[in-house]
């Protein structure tokens, strides 16, 4: 596949999202960035959240990490469905009868300012880090493949991303992003299953022979019962569970399109659906990966050294033109949907929550304060993936996006205690216990093995940390009695 053709690929998807973002930013105000104007229909946010939840890493590393995983990775996902169950039937039923717009005014409201700005302030720095780090995997994959036969550096080819998602996103806000998200899903969808039709073909294999292809492989075991390590089942669903909480429910990203349907019930069935699908959607990428590794096998292709390498190496050198394609577009949704809803997020969390802002005020002043905040947390992203990428250590980065999954934790310790007591705390330490949490959670996880005899921890350290926030924070109450939210 020639590089003028990729590039005229990549240009035309982009062209219709600018032509979403004219046509859905017409007439947009404060409402429309922060809120949609809560006109959003559910079902196009539904299906727009699963780009959203899979972005370039799934896209890339799913597949590939079967080799080391399996199927494992299907005993997460289905955790997520008790989780979804939780925030459809507990943390959305409170932001809408509070009519948020930033779901950390809830603990303003409950514990006071500095709580507030601690909630925003975890979310803003998982999120940056986090948005960074799958736009770098993905943007390594079109630089690696594609523009380093150009000549073309690094940074300008992340600098152009950042600058074209910049164009669509910073008049229409969620507005547009639910139209553009939609768009991406379906091309991610279709990129994963496109790519199980092409290497189908290549293989010779008609739909039984793609089930019994991936029924028979080595790498379709789903359940893992021993206790130890960190694929067991119990350890993995009910992390799964958690993950879906924190990192969709008590995250500004993902819940700030479901905040924007016209009604509570319309949010829930959003979830509801969302959830469903997100299933049958991770098992297409689990056996686009058993696949991917019986066409190497049968054709004799010699496995990168590292997996995520798998799948693009395959679609644009191996498998022809069609698979090329279909890959490239995949690749293309997954990079822009990285990091477009999230400077929208982090821009409106910032606002909010730090300056202050009142959505449903409209002012020359705050509109122009909100687009010079976009476009700062715009410019952040660019330094987070240009600094990964002067790093170009593997380990170093995945340590660093795996530190950043830590500060989750003390949003679930801090939304616990507001949800689920009636207790009140000392606002101005707040911050302190959610700065300690994390560094515990790590001192244990970094000698579990040698404490606990051999025992690992997954991510089931997500409930370690919320629970450790959460007895910080009752170390810290007030003497005064405040209602919560869930009585």
């Amino acid at each position: 596949m020639t590089p003028l053709l990729i590039i005229s690929c990549i240009a035309i998807y982009f062209s219709i999202l600018l032509f979403i973002s004219w046509y859905t930013s017409k007439n947009a105000n404060q409402q429309s960035y922060f809120i949609g104007n809560r006109q959003s229909a559910w079902y196009l946010v539904a299906f727009g959240l699963i780009g959203d939840s899979l972005s370039g890493v799934t896209f890339v590393s799913v597949p590939g990490a079967v080799y080391n995983q399996q199927f494992g990775y299907m005993q997460l996902v289905l955790g997520y469905l008790l989780g979804y169950l939780v925030i459809a039937q507990v943390l959305l039923p409170l932001y809408y009868k509070l009519q948020l717009t930033s779901i950390y005014s809830y603990l303003g409201s409950r514990f006071g300012h500095n709580s507030q700005k601690t909630g925003s302030f975890f979310f803003i720095l998982s999120r940056l880090i986090g948005a960074a780090f799958r736009l770098y995997i993905s943007a390594t994959v079109l630089q690696l493949f594609i523009f380093d036969a150009w000549g073309i550096p690094f940074w300008l080819t992340v600098s152009v991303v950042i600058a074209l998602i910049l164009l669509y996103t910073y008049r229409g806000g969620i507005k547009t992003l639910v139209w553009t998200d939609t768009l991406q899903s379906g091309f991610l969808l279709l990129g994963v299953i496109l790519s199980i039709v092409a290497i189908a073909n290549a293989l010779d294999l008609d739909f039984t022979g793609i089930v019994r292809t991936v029924k028979e492989s080595p790498y379709s075991q789903v359940f893992f019962w021993d206790w130890q390590p960190k694929s067991n089942f119990f350890k993995q669903f009910f992390s799964g569970a958690f993950i879906a909480i924190v990192m969709t429910g008590l995250d500004q990203n993902m819940m700030q399109k479901n905040l924007s349907c016209k009604s509570l019930g319309e949010a829930q069935k959003n979830i509801y659906w969302f959830s469903f699908v997100l299933i049958f959607v991770n098992l297409f990428f689990v056996s686009l990966g058993a696949l991917l590794y019986a066409y190497a096998a049968k054709m004799g292709i010699e496995l990168p050294t590292k997996t995520d390498q798998l799948f693009p190496l395959l679609a644009l050198n191996h498998l022809g033109i069609f698979a090329a394609i279909v890959f490239v577009l995949g690749i293309t949704a997954a990079t822009f949907s990285s990091a477009d809803s999230v400077l929208t997020t982090l821009t409106t969390s910032f606002c909010i929550d730090f300056l202050g802002q009142d959505p449903d005020v409209e002012s020359t002043k705050s509109r122009n304060t909100r687009h010079l905040v976009h476009i700062t947390f715009a410019f952040l992203l660019l330094m987070v993936i240009i600094i990964f990428q002067k790093i170009n250590n593997d380990a170093v980065i995945n340590s660093v996006f795996t530190a950043a999954g830590y500060t989750y934790g003390p949003l679930l310790g801090l939304f616990g205690l507001g949800l689920f007591t009636n207790i009140n705390v000392k606002d101005r330490w707040v911050p302190i216990i959610c700065i300690i949490s994390p560094i515990v959670v790590w001192i244990l996880d970094m000698n579990s093995a040698e404490w606990l005899g051999g025992y690992k921890f997954g991510f089931e350290l997500l409930m370690l940390n919320g629970l450790i926030t959460f007895i910080g924070l009752m170390m810290i109450r007030a003497r005064s009695i405040k209602q919560g939210a869930m009585s």
